[in-house]
């Protein structure tokens, strides 16, 4: 089980650079916490990468809110305080990232819209994937690793 941070950091970081999405690699890094395996951890964060490929909210800060639904979500219908603690988790996650990186949308992070061949094209020239994303990844797993160690 990893239990410090920076092991959580690396593991993301590796999974990053092994070509796998920013939601990919923030949630298998918590994947054994969240009572998942790391390949059900791709599964579940492979169409959420890219701001769902629409550059809507960062990949990496829907890995976390994952981690958190997993965690800490609804288990049934009509569950008002499991409710209540989700949304004030994600309004939490999506709050700290913003705050650290003043944007949780993909766009607005990345200054161009993926959705287009010449915004893709403008990430690549620039190395954002490879450089700028790899920031993200990290930025959400410590703002998580802050939400959890409070919730204990």
């Amino acid at each position: 089980m990893l239990k410090d941070i920076a092991a959580r950091k690396e593991k993301a970081l590796r999974c990053f650079a092994d070509h796998l999405h920013c939601s990919q690699s923030v949630l298998a890094a918590f994947s054994e916490e969240c009572g998942i395996t790391e390949e059900m951890a791709f599964r579940l964060g492979s169409c959420f990468g890219s701001g769902m490929r629409r550059g809507n909210v960062c990949g990496a800060c829907a890995g976390a809110l994952m981690v958190l639904g997993l965690m800490y979500g609804e288990t049934r219908a009509g569950d008002p305080e499991g409710r209540q603690r989700t949304n004030e988790l994600n309004d939490l996650m999506m709050d700290r990232f913003s705050e650290a990186n003043g944007s949780c949308i993909c766009n607005e992070l990345l200054g161009c819209d993926v959705r287009t061949p010449e915004g893709v094209q403008y990430a690549r020239d620039r190395h954002l994937f490879t450089e700028f994303c790899p920031k993200m990844v990290t930025s959400a797993v410590e703002i998580l690793e802050e939400i959890l160690a409070d919730r204990k």
